[in-house]
This record gives C-alpha cells, sequence and structure tokens, in this order.
C-alpha cells in the first residue's frame, strides 16, 4: 500500500453508503494511522431506503426514519454535500460543486483521488411530453413522497370546499404512469390512506375519487412474474383502480392528462415514475460506457479496461455470472446494489493489499411488492404469495435491509404505534414554503407574485 492512498465515492445512495461503511470498516487500521482517506461526495448528507417511499407518503413511517444520515454512519469518511460535475481519470481529479462554492461565486474544484468509486445512481427517465415539466410529479426522493401526500390531501380539502363539479372532478382524479415498483406501490399505498381520510370528509365518498395507472406494456410489475402481475391487475381493479395496459400519455397540458387510446382526464395529480435512465454524470467522464448509457463493468465490478476504478448499481452494467444466457446483465435494483457494494468494498481493499479480487455472484431470490395496508405480492425463490402473508414477508425482508440497528428499530416501532393508533391525516403543505405567512405579515410579495397557493404543495 502507497503511503496515502485517496479513495473518492461518488454518491452516497445503496452502493456509495454501503461501499464506504465497508471500507471503514475492512480499513480501520489503516484509516487510524493515516494511510487511507475516504471521500464521499453526495448531493444530500443522507441515504434514502426507496422501498419505504410508499409508506412514508402513506404516513405509515416517519420521513426521518427513511433516511439514514451519512455523517453519523461514515463516522471515518470525509462527507462532502456536493456534486461531482466531472471526472477526469485519465488525470484522477473529479470537478466538485458545493453549497460554498455557489456562494463564493467560484467554478468547481478539483478533487484528486487514487481509487474512484463511481456510484451516482440514476435519475428519472422523462419523456418531451407538452406539460409534464409543468405539472408531474415525480417519485424518486423522500421529498416528493411526503410533498406527494400533502398534495393528495390537499386535494381532498379543495374538493371537499368546492361546488364546481369541473374542479371537484379534476381534484379526485389522481393519474399515475409507470406499471414498476415505484408506480404500483405508491399508488396502492395512497389510495389506501385516501380510502381511509375519506371517512373524515361528510361529503366524500372513496367512490368520488378517480385512481389510473397507466402503462405502456402489456403488464405490471414484471419482476414478481406475470402471474402475480395479472393478480395485481385484478386486485387493484377490484379496488376500483383503472389499469390502462398498452397506453400511453400524451399530454398533460392545462391539467387534462390525454392518454393514447383517446381517453382525457382533467386531473390535478399526475405522478410519474416511468422508469430511470443512468446519471448524466456518466457521460461527463472519459470512461467506457455501454450502448444504454451505463458504465462497461466486470464481475469483479472493476470499469472495464480501466484501472483503479470502480462501479456498481444503477450506474454499473455488470455481468451476471448465475445467468444462464451469456452477455445478461444484473438488473438495476436494490438487491443487487447492496450485495455488489459488499463486494466491491472487498475488492478494493484486496487491490491495495495485493490480493486476488472476488467475483461478484448472485442468483435472483424473488421481489416483493405492498399494495396497501395488509395487501401485497411476491415471488420469492420461485414461491407465489399475495395479500397479507406478501404483505407480511414485505415488511419483514425491508426491516432485515433497512441499515443500521437504530433505524430498524424506530421502524418497528412506527409499524407497532400505527397498528394501535389511528392513521394521521394532516396535510402540512406550508412545509413546502415555510415563509409565506411571514411574508405576507410583512407585506412581502405583491399577490401577483406569490404561488396561487403560498401555503401549499399544489
Amino acid at each position: 500500500m502507497k503511503e496515502r492512498t485517496r479513495i473518492l465515492v461518488v454518491g452516497g445512495g445503496y452502493v456509495g453508503m454501503y461501499t464506504a461503511l465497508r471500507l471503514q470498516r475492512k480499513l480501520k487500521q489503516e484509516l487510524r494511522r493515516g494511510e487511507v482517506d475516504i471521500t464521499v461526495v453526495t448531493p444530500d448528507p443522507y441515504m434514502t431506503y426507496q422501498p419505504f417511499l410508499p409508506e412514508a407518503a402513506a404516513g405509515s413511517i416517519s420521513p426521518r426514519h427513511v433516511v439514514v444520515p451519512l455523517r453519523r454512519v461514515l463516522d471515518r469518511c470525509h462527507v462532502v454535500v456536493g456534486e461531482v460535475t466531472s471526472i477526469d481519470h485519465a488525470v484522477r481529479t473529479a470537478a466538485v460543486t458545493t453549497l460554498a462554492t455557489a456562494e463564493e461565486g467560484n467554478a468547481a474544484e478539483l478533487l484528486g483521488y487514487d481509487e474512484l468509486v463511481l456510484a451516482p445512481g440514476s435519475v428519472s427517465r422523462t419523456l418531451p411530453i407538452p406539460g409534464l415539466a409543468e405539472y408531474g410529479i415525480g417519485f424518486k426522493t423522500v421529498e416528493e413522497a411526503i410533498g406527494l401526500r400533502n398534495h393528495v390531501i390537499e386535494q381532498m380539502d379543495i374538493a371537499s370546499s368546492t361546488r364546481d363539479p369541473a374542479i371537484r372532478d379534476a381534484a379526485l382524479t389522481f393519474v399515475f404512469v409507470g406499471g414498476g415498483y415505484a408506480g404500483v406501490e405508491a399508488l396502492g399505498e395512497l389510495e389506501d390512506m385516501a380510502r381511509y381520510t375519506a371517512r373524515y370528509y361528510p361529503n366524500l365518498r372513496p367512490e368520488d375519487m378517480k385512481w389510473i395507472l397507466v402503462e405502456a406494456t402489456d403488464r405490471i410489475l414484471p419482476e414478481v412474474g406475470a402471474e402475480m402481475g395479472r393478480y395485481t391487475i385484478t386486485e387493484l381493479r377490484r379496488r376500483n383502480i383503472q389499469v390502462l395496459l398498452g397506453t400511453r400519455l400524451e399530454s398533460c397540458a392545462g391539467r387534462v392528462a390525454v392518454l393514447s387510446d383517446g381517453q382525457r382526464f382533467p386531473a390535478r395529480t399526475l405522478v410519474w415514475t416511468a422508469g430511470v435512465k443512468p446519471h448524466p454524470l456518466l457521460a461527463a467522464t472519459d470512461l467506457p460506457l455501454t450502448g444504454r448509457g451505463r458504465l462497461r463493468c466486470t464481475a469483479e465490478l472493476a470499469i472495464d479496461g480501466t484501472e483503479h476504478a470502480w462501479a456498481a448499481g444503477d450506474a454499473a452494467a455488470v455481468p451476471d455470472v448465475t445467468a444462464a444466457e451469456p452477455g445478461t446483465m444484473t438488473a438495476p435494483n436494490a438487491q443487487h446494489a447492496v450485495r455488489q457494494a459488499k463486494v466491491l468494498g472487498d475488492n478494493i481493499v484486496h487491490a491495495l493489499r495485493g490480493e486476488p479480487l472476488e467475483t461478484y455472484a448472485h442468483a435472483y431470490a424473488g421481489s416483493v411488492a405492498s399494495l396497501g395496508l395488509h395487501k401485497g405480492v411476491a415471488q420469492v425463490y420461485g414461491r407465489r404469495l399475495k395479500g397479507y402473508p406478501a404483505w407480511f414477508m414485505h415488511r419483514v425482508y425491508h426491516l432485515s435491509r433497512v441499515p443500521t440497528f437504530n433505524r430498524k428499530a424506530r421502524v418497528l416501532a412506527e409499524w407497532t404505534l400505527a397498528g394501535l393508533f389511528k392513521r394521521e391525516i394532516v396535510s402540512l403543505g406550508s412545509l413546502e414554503h415555510p415563509r409565506a405567512e411571514f411574508e405576507l405579515a410583512a407585506g412581502g410579495k405583491p399577490p401577483h407574485e406569490r404561488p396561487d397557493n403560498p401555503k401549499g404543495s399544489s
């Protein structure tokens, strides 16, 4: 090992956090002697456990328990809250912007490294659909999940306080685009929450709300298999949720969802969960990429044809050595990301010590999905479950996977309390505009400069 090895981890998600955690455990003595320095550059000072976002949106879990503070977990690493804008691996430097550089008016700072771990994750894949940028709501961050919860409850408030049938119908129409995990679980949990909330509105009934799932292909939840996918469609339709397969969103301009089959829905809520794409940072590097824009990696999680550079997770195309067909890549999901991070951390340690590298090999165990309280589907090791058993397995699995004992205990306590007491049905949309009340009191923004609803999320 050289005198001082600088390891740069780009990204604080599954791969970034777990890799850094593995490194600080395996290199404890080297870190103490100052022979190794680990820097983690991440846009947020926390890791979001995304499988819990639907339950956070439904109010089953507190938002702060869905995230893991990186500075507490990675106490032997240097955590930098910022963005890596480009990487020149030929000279081992990364351009980093932080809040401080923006305040100072400076350009990006150059950060040198000896070993690079590139794990920026992915971003939402959007299409040039009219009105999507203005009215669409994502579902990839904890902020979006809580904002969507506030928004749904606010639409119920609007519908209960208006006599205009057009406004009422638009407020009670909720369109979700994308039939993968994010779309189906978010729709299932929020419909369950809204159905419960409706009992506190004397002039609203669950039947008044219109929930629509739009999917461009001919199936939903492909990860749980065709049979469980068909069961999910049947279960959703039993709850009066429209599932439109082979259908695309053509436009949502003017808060009107126009579909490829000709249907039009005036809707004040449009949630976009139609897949992800590689992070734009990958295109700003001199590292080899696949045709789909992901990093070309070996089975040892090293970037192919490049020394001292590693990657895993959504950003990496990793060969699946357990697949029957040659050339198959591992799926970009959390199950692989967490396991890849462990091997990735070990391989960096092996490389520093001149030891043989390990090959990443993990056969896909299965998938679980929640469709609301006490409802779910699962396919695990070839066994198919549905209803309450699948929902229970979903909770047990993700409780075992959420990082740190602290978060496990807090989530379990919240689930226990949620079973003993009624749901919370409060909208805190004013959190998104915390200064609105004071601005109005202080005579701040003129009326024409204020948003339509200065205290709400819509």
